[in-house]
């Protein structure tokens, strides 16, 4: 049975605009496309997007809607659902957005898809955070359980000097849109390096960073910037591909910034459409705030800033990525040869060749990862430092295991209903796919699997190798080496970051 998939306003009102031309749409309406899905819109988008528009523009408008499927008789709204969500609604845009997710609570339509992170949180409230979905987060589902329909893979990421790239890529569009002189200031930088990705010799990804001191001019921000040395974002997008690799971009970001030792972070971006909407949530999930604006034309532009102040936060540690609190409590934990550097792609060994594994894997390029266990410790809590331990092939090296990466736990998940859940709650940010994930939580009926969530920080500089971990009392014996969950002292945390060069950046407290 075709699935009836429920599209928030923004989502319509963005696909259907005479003026914006938004190609992470066009993917999405694809998909749903080649799924035979039954696009659905409620009543309420039709209000609003009626008392947005007048005239000939209000009667364009009606005669695309007519594309949709309007659920003519919408569902009354659930009690459990008005108790859920009254307390956040604060506008009427917010009661709005409470009917649209009231149909997915009624089971009137099996799907949501929004850019809402309020509707987001509201899913999450009711329960139905497994049927209400971010773009990127419906191609991260559709994509999984559909290969055959993918028409692309995403490459690595390179650095490549401005004048080696084909500003006339249509990629660039929006930026020519938005900034008359973006040709022109794109050939001036000819010589500098830009973060890019490339799909078949175009441009799918682009990420320019610049470190600015305290004598750079911010007039035209308000309020205005005190001196501080940051580092800018100055170009970033990335295509919608449901493989994570905004995150990728991010620890890009995080790491530069860490690297030049700045103060701040920031941005400056449009909020006009889509893409941007949604590279704004992903900023702010990593503690961006808006601070201000840009500019002095109607349409000014926002300015985001997260600060490096090395601080701690550890019931949600992406607030203060990618910072190491050498106080938290720490574990070390095993992994296989044969999933570490999948995992952990930064801390691939010497001895590994990286024409071994692909770049197209959401799993890679995620900051936030999923390890799965069934370790009979199971007191581990946000903010606790991981270490991973690579094993040997055949077991516990004496020279061949070595701790390679930290880590920092976001939550763990051990009430888990059923393998469906399972399966969602791994996908996209584990190494396995979904008829490996099956098969893992069917290995012992009478001992599921569980979850923990986690942050891939950094990778040491230096490995040491079992022999050396016994030689410092960090682990007793080669039949002593972890092999679920174990915890260590704190002492033997600062001397695992002391023998292992740790960038003392990274490291607070």
């Amino acid at each position: 049975m075709n699935k009836k998939v429920l599209l928030d306003t923004n989502i319509i009102i963005h696909r259907e605009s005479p003026r914006i031309i938004n190609k992470e749409i066009g993917i999405l309406f694809r998909w749903l496309d080649n799924l035979q899905s039954i696009k659905c819109i409620h009543p309420i988008t039709q209000q609003e997007i009626n008392r947005l528009n007048a005239g000939d523009t209000k009667n364009a408008f009606n005669i695309k809607l007519d594309a949709y499927n309007l659920l003519t008789a919408p569902s009354k709204l659930n009690p459990f659902v008005q108790n859920k969500c009254d307390p956040i609604d604060t506008s009427g845009n917010d009661k709005n957005d409470t009917l649209l997710i009231n149909e997915v609570y009624n089971n009137r339509v099996d799907y949501l898809i929004t850019e809402d992170k309020k509707l987001l949180l509201k899913a999450s409230l009711l329960g139905i955070q497994a049927r209400v979905f971010s773009i990127e987060n419906f191609l991260e589902k559709v994509t999984a359980e559909n290969p055959g329909f993918l028409d692309y893979k995403v490459l690595s990421i390179r650095q490549e000097r401005f004048g080696q790239i084909e500003v006339s890529d249509p990629f660039f569009n929006p930026f020519r849109s938005d900034y008359p002189k973006f040709d022109d200031w794109f050939n001036r930088k000819s010589e500098e390096i830009a973060y890019v990705c490339r799909v078949n010799d175009g441009v799918f990804a682009f990420l320019y960073l610049k470190v600015e001191g305290e004598d750079e001019n911010y007039s035209d921000i308000s309020p205005a910037f005190t001196p501080k040395k940051r580092l800018k974002i100055g170009t970033f997008k990335v295509n919608l591909n449901g493989y994570k690799l905004g995150e990728r971009f991010i620890k890009i970001i995080f790491d530069n910034a860490v690297n030049f030792k700045v103060d701040e972070i920031y941005v400056t971006i449009f909020n006009n459409s889509i893409e941007r909407l949604r590279l704004i949530n992903l900023l702010e999930e990593y503690g961006f705030y808006q601070y201000g604006n840009k500019g002095f034309q109607p349409e000014k532009e926002l300015v985001y800033v997260r600060k490096m102040d090395r601080s701690i936060n550890r019931i949600n540690p992406k607030l203060s990525f990618p910072f190491i609190s050498k106080s938290s409590r720490a574990l070390l934990v095993p992994i296989y040869p044969s999933y570490h550097t999948e995992l952990l792609p930064d801390s691939i060994l010497r001895t590994e060749s990286p024409s071994q594994f692909q770049e197209n894997e959401s799993h890679r390029n995620a900051i936030s990862k999923v390890y799965i266990s069934r370790s009979i410790n199971k007191d581990i809590r946000p903010g606790d430092n991981i270490i991973f331990y690579r094993t040997k092939d055949d077991g516990h090296g004496y020279y061949e295991s070595v701790i390679t990466t930290i880590g920092i736990v976001e939550s763990i998940i051990l009430s888990i209903p059923n393998v469906a859940r399972f399966i969602e709650l791994c996908r996209k940010r584990s190494v396995f796919s979904d008829d490996e994930l099956q098969k893992r939580w069917n290995f012992r009926q009478y001992n599921r699997p569980f979850i923990v969530n986690f942050l891939y920080v950094y990778s040491f500089p230096k490995r040491i190798n079992l022999k050396k971990l016994i030689e410092l009392k960090i682990i007793k014996d080669t039949s002593s080496a972890p092999r679920g969950f174990e915890l260590i002292t704190n002492e033997l945390f600062q001397i695992i970051l002391k023998e292992s060069n740790t960038d003392e950046s990274f490291i607070v407290d």
